[in-house]
């Protein structure tokens, strides 16, 4: 009688082998004592397709191995003939096979060169899978890690392929790729200015306002492959006389009300900005 280890085959796509721990059965089997010897000494495992379980009243799910006789038996080693199969049925414990949809989580520790920034935001793709598995080990999954990806001294766009972590804990999760791809469009920043104009609102009909200037200086971030898109039509700035009037201040606010959405850290030089009433 020789035991071997039973694996499992041909898992139907709408299912999912439940247990992966090992099963064991015995064969009686003859042949001559140096084929009998060679095919206990050496560690085999036998492969039972399950692509045509059976399932009982109570919900239990079987394969008959002498169904496949001659497949099993194509197995052993030349010159050992299978007498007997000791299981005549073998237990597998399949389920139905549960998929949902989530998100892709990175792990990112990025390290820009002096001067270099990211030029928007980084993309993932895909930014989400579908994962399929046993219900109730999916159902509090709501994303998956990436490997950690780490990048110094980056003055240069990137595209790196990662793999998608599975679960530790979880065992026979089934992913629809294994890998994404994290990308991400970098540029060199510089600081820019310009002189614009403000305009005054809600100033009443019957005063006239003096400015000691009409322009105001405009600094900002860009990214230098869009600074040519700068100009000073870029920007809007207002100064609301109402406002200071009612917090009786004796000066008017600059305020950046229309500014590219590629500019950053806008700022404006003078904040305050004096002025005279002509009634």
């Amino acid at each position: 009688m020789i035991s071997y280890e039973v694996t499992f085959t041909n898992i139907p796509q709408e299912n999912i082998l439940l247990e992966t721990s090992p099963q064991k059965t015995a064969f009686y089997v003859k042949g001559t004592g140096f084929r009998l010897f060679w095919s206990q000494i050496f560690d085999q495992e036998i492969t039972i397709d399950v692509s045509n379980f059976s399932k009982k009243a109570s919900g239990k799910t079987y394969v008959l191995p002498k169904n496949q006789l001659t497949t099993i038996q194509k197995q052993f080693i030349s010159g050992v003939e299978i007498e007997n199969i000791l299981k005549d049925t073998i237990y597998v414990k399949i389920g139905s096979l549960y998929s949902k949809k989530v998100a892709l989580k990175p792990n990112l520790n990025i390290n820009y060169q002096v001067g270099y920034k990211l030029l928007g935001d980084v993309t993932i793709a895909p930014d989400s899978i579908t994962i399929s598995g046993a219900e109730s080990q999916l159902k509090n999954i709501d994303f998956l890690e990436l490997e950690s990806l780490k990048l110094t001294n980056v003055n240069a766009d990137f595209s790196n392929n990662v793999a998608i972590l599975k679960p530790s804990k979880i065992k026979n999760i089934k992913l629809t790729t294994s890998k994404a791809v994290i990308s991400a469009k970098v540029d060199k920043f510089t600081e820019g200015s310009l002189q614009v104009p403000f305009k005054l609102q809600n100033v009443p009909s019957d005063i006239k306002i003096t400015t000691l200037s009409e322009t105001v200086l405009v600094t900002f971030v860009v990214a230098l492959s869009q600074f040519s898109r700068v100009s000073e039509a870029s920007f809007v700035v207002e100064c609301d006389y109402e406002m200071s009037k009612k917090n009786e201040l004796g000066y008017l606010i600059p305020k950046i009300v229309l500014k590219p959405d590629f500019v950053e850290n806008v700022k404006i030089i003078p904040t305050k900005i004096d002025f005279l009433i002509q009634k």
